[in-house]
Order: C-alpha cells, then sequence, then structure tokens
C-alpha cells in the first residue's frame, strides 16, 4: 500500500491514471512518427529537419520513460505495448508518402494533441495534491509548446 499523501481513490481512480495513460500513448506515438520523419524526410530541408527531428524523438524518448515512472510511482502498472498504445492514442500513424512540409504539419498537430492531453490533467492532478504530476504536466506543456513553435515557423513564408 503506498501512502504519499494523495487521496487513494483520487490516485487510482481513471481520472489521473487514465490522463497519464493517454499522455503516455500519445508521447509513444509522437515518438515513433518523428522517429520516422528523421529516417524519411527529403527535400531542401533535409539537413535542418534530420536534426530537428532526432532532437525531438530524442527527447521524446526521455518523456515516455518519466510519464511510465511518474505512473509506476502512483502504483499503477505502466502500459508498455504497441496495442494498449493504439487504443487510447490520438496520434495518427505515420502514412509513409508524406513530403517535408506535411511532416512537419503532422507533427505540429502531434505535438498540439499531447499539449491538450497534457492540460486537461494538470487541474486534477492539482486538486488531489499530485505536485509531482503537476510538475511533470506542465514541463511536457512547455516542452510541446516550444516544439510546435519552431516547426509551425518552418511554415512560415
Amino acid at each position: 500500500m503506498i501512502n504519499n499523501g494523495i487521496d487513494q481513490q483520487n490516485r487510482l481512480a481513471i481520472a489521473i491514471a487514465k490522463g497519464l495513460y493517454k499522455l503516455l500513448a500519445d508521447s509513444y506515438g509522437l515518438y515513433l512518427k518523428t522517429h520516422s520523419f528523421h529516417w524519411n524526410v527529403t527535400g531542401p530541408m533535409f539537413t535542418s529537419l534530420h536534426l530537428m527531428f532526432e532532437q525531438q524523438y530524442t527527447e521524446l524518448a526521455l518523456a515516455v520513460d518519466s510519464i511510465a515512472e511518474r505512473v509506476r510511482a502512483l502504483g499503477v502498472k505502466a502500459i508498455g505495448s504497441y496495442s494498449a498504445f493504439a487504443a487510447v492514442t490520438d496520434i495518427q500513424e505515420d502514412t509513409g508518402s508524406l513530403n517535408a512540409r506535411d511532416m512537419i504539419s503532422s507533427l505540429i498537430e502531434g505535438q498540439e494533441i499531447i499539449i491538450r492531453s497534457a492540460r486537461t490533467l494538470i487541474p486534477l492532478a492539482a486538486e488531489s495534491s499530485d505536485d509531482a504530476s503537476v510538475d511533470l504536466l506542465t514541463q511536457r506543456v512547455s516542452i510541446h509548446e516550444k516544439n510546435a513553435w519552431m516547426l509551425r515557423s518552418l511554415l512560415e513564408d
């Protein structure tokens, strides 16, 4: 039994655990998509996009670990299979046929999905006095807002 000051009902209730599962699944889905785009990007922006995508998927790999570890610290088993992630994520799979501009647009959409997932969970975690989750979620929002801004900047004329 974990006694960490978070109300047992709130900690184990669907609300926080399901929200963190979704954030984990969305982050993993965006990681896979970003990594695929890193491998497959072509065109005049190849070098800059190849490097930017690598930076973003590397950060996402660390994020996935942090999110899963937070789930475990709350006493809940972290999901980890493709099918479990696919069942809860809103991140669409890479079709393998996008040009660089469409890749950027797709990644912006993915960043914004994660921002919304994290942002909707912050008030619940705060209400439950789950400060560690609030901190993690706030950091995720900040990182994904910056990534979305950087990607959006590439589409401006």
